[in-house]
């Protein structure tokens, strides 16, 4: 078989798709500096106005943070849209593929649900670039609602066309699906995609004043968070039955984490649904009420993360697949806790423990505890890098295969 110069990602995988998700989970990180250390009266986010107002009355260290978060979130979402057309591209010509088939017709057929769980992402980074980089935006958003809400609308629509064709194989032919082979929490894939339609949809009833557009938006979140929900915690209880019968798949590993980007995501749901009810329907939450919420859901991403770890540790992942001789596209699944985590303390520390008076905005014991959150917010940079190096980067000898 004659030798040619091959990548990794000439292997093609829909998990691909997760290396997008990555960078524009890391635009979002950079987001968190905006949206907590820059003053919005009157606004649930910032945007260009405040943004600058806040950059020429600020001193060093706020037009640092403030440079810093606008560099970070153009070199993101311009990485995201970039990995996002490379995996469309791919995806197409994947599509024609007799891999492709054999993929259908496995447990991997979810795989296919990173693709809609991409564009969802794609809809929020367009939305945060928006905000920061437009001036005179703000004027028209409430014109723009209801286009987001169709989008999200539609890419629902694709995730719930996507999970009806796998559950209909698997649900009315019986031994279609393996479970000898359901021993990770993969199958919550298709729940991660629909809990980011969902909050993607939610979006309207944070940030709209129409109580039309709020109601649209409570209504249609509540119906993909939902059914996301439901998704989840059928696929994971099944999913930890397999794996206490069979061990966790070594490849498959990171997914034991994929319950702290579910967790930040439904928690910004609940928070963003909290908001629109507070504005335009006379539902009030107590800070307390949110400090506790905010605290349970750290405490389970906490508690997911370290038993993920442990398994990754005890199976040797990182060696194989991160540092070492081996590549598995699922790699890109470690980027999503990192990232969902970061997200998640910014919105701890301010509207749990700031809100609440526990600890002052700005003092040391703030600054120490938003380090943690940098911290996951740096490592997960230097991790989406480091794949894509390792995936993207200079081909090596190797004997060209295709796809499975």
């Amino acid at each position: 078989m004659p030798r040619t110069a091959t990548r990794p990602a000439d292997r093609y995988s829909p998990l691909y798709f997760l290396g997008a998700l990555g960078a524009g989970g890391l635009a979002v990180t950079f987001f968190m500096y905006l949206m907590f250390w820059v003053p919005h009266p009157g606004r649930a986010v910032p945007n260009f106005e405040d943004i600058a107002a806040t950059f020429t009355t600020g001193g060093p260290a706020i037009q640092t943070a403030i440079a810093v978060a606008m560099a970070g979130i153009a070199v993101f979402v311009v990485l995201h849209f970039k990995s996002l057309i490379w995996n469309l591209r791919q995806y197409s010509a994947f599509k024609k593929t007799e891999a492709y088939q054999k993929l259908k017709a496995s447990n991997a057929e979810t795989q296919l649900l990173a693709m809609p769980l991409a564009l969802a992402m794609a809809i929020n980074a367009g939305f945060v670039a928006g905000l920061v980089f437009v001036p005179g935006l703000w004027s028209i958003v409430e014109f723009l609602f209801p286009f987001a809400m169709v989008a999200f609308t539609a890419v629902g629509i694709l995730a719930l066309i996507m999970i009806g064709d796998f559950l209909g194989r698997v649900l009315t032919k019986g031994g279609v699906f393996d479970v000898t082979a359901h021993n990770s929490f993969a199958q919550l894939l298709p729940a991660f995609a629909l809990t980011m339609t969902a909050v993607g949809f939610a979006a309207p009833a944070a940030m709209s004043t129409v109580p039309l557009t709020q109601g649209i938006s409570l209504i249609g979140s509540t119906f993909f968070g939902m059914a996301g929900v439901i998704y989840a915690a059928v696929a994971a209880i099944t999913a930890f039955n397999s794996m206490l019968h069979y061990g966790t798949a070594k490849e498959s590993g990171p997914t034991l984490m994929i319950i702290v980007p579910l967790l930040t995501i439904l928690g910004i749901l609940a928070m963003r649904q909290g908001h629109g009810l507070h504005v335009s329907f006379d539902a009030h939450a107590q800070a307390a009420d949110t400090l506790m919420f905010l605290t349970r859901i750290v405490a389970v991403q906490v508690l997911f993360l370290l038993l993920g770890m442990l398994v990754l540790r005890r199976q040797g992942y990182f060696q194989s697949f991160v540092f070492g001789s081996e590549n598995s596209p699922g790699a890109y699944a470690l980027v999503c806790p990192g990232v969902a985590m970061s997200v998640m303390l910014h919105f701890w520390i301010n509207k749990g423990l700031v809100a609440n008076g526990l600890v002052e905005k700005f003092s040391t014991g703030y600054w120490a505890l938003t380090a943690l959150a940098i911290a996951f917010q740096i490592a997960m940079i230097w991790l989406v890098f480091h794949l894509n190096r390792r995936h993207f980067g200079k081909p090596v000898a190797g004997t060209a295969v295709p796809a499975e």
